[in-house]
């Protein structure tokens, strides 16, 4: 599935205006602002194949790798999240967060946020069961959030999935792009 740039995504106190990608030595990087209302910020999850980088350019960030203490950055400062890191993060601060972000490589990180997002605007704030079970499954050599129960992705979702495609919900992903292997 291709995306028109400028690609603008926001949900739960959160807007991504996904630029452009661009080859640095070698390496496809995604390129994006990022605005984060006071609160806001996603749960802890892992990219487990992507690096990201956050440039911070006004307003305050607040990071957590899982295991370890809470850390903020500033304006002028880079924060980088290693692939295979659980990690959060979240605003703060009284005033919005805004900053570049980085991913590289993006593969399907751009699919994945924008149909993860569409099913939480779709929902009331939290994604739909089958879409987030679909997504989650599909895309799981890629991302994983961590505060969705083991019980729930290892019992429930199976059922929901199977559930979800007798009557048809599998047809809003059609188009998914293929997930990347192991």
């Amino acid at each position: 599935m291709s995306f028109t740039f400028p690609h603008t995504i926001s949900s739960a106190g959160e807007k991504i205006t996904f630029l452009r990608t661009y080859i640095k030595d070698g390496v496809e990087i995604l390129e994006c602002d990022i605005e984060v209302q006071p609160g806001g910020g996603p749960p802890m999850h892992t990219h487990h194949r992507q690096d990201e980088t956050f440039i911070i350019e006004s307003g305050i960030m607040a990071y957590q790798i899982a295991g370890q203490e809470v850390k903020y950055a500033y304006p002028g400062e880079t924060v980088v999240i290693k692939a295979g890191l659980p990690h959060k993060f979240w605003n703060p601060g009284n005033e919005v967060l805004k900053g570049k972000g980085l991913v590289n490589p993006p593969e399907n990180f751009l699919y994945f946020l924008t149909q993860l997002y569409q099913s939480i605007n779709e929902n009331n704030g939290k994604p739909g069961m089958y879409d987030g079970a679909f997504l989650l499954k599909r895309y799981r050599t890629e991302f994983a959030i961590h505060e969705i129960p083991s019980f729930v992705q290892k019992v429930i979702f199976p059922v929901v999935l199977l559930a979800g495609r007798l009557a048809g919900k599998n047809r809003k992903f059609s188009n998914a792009p293929a997930p990347i292997p192991a």
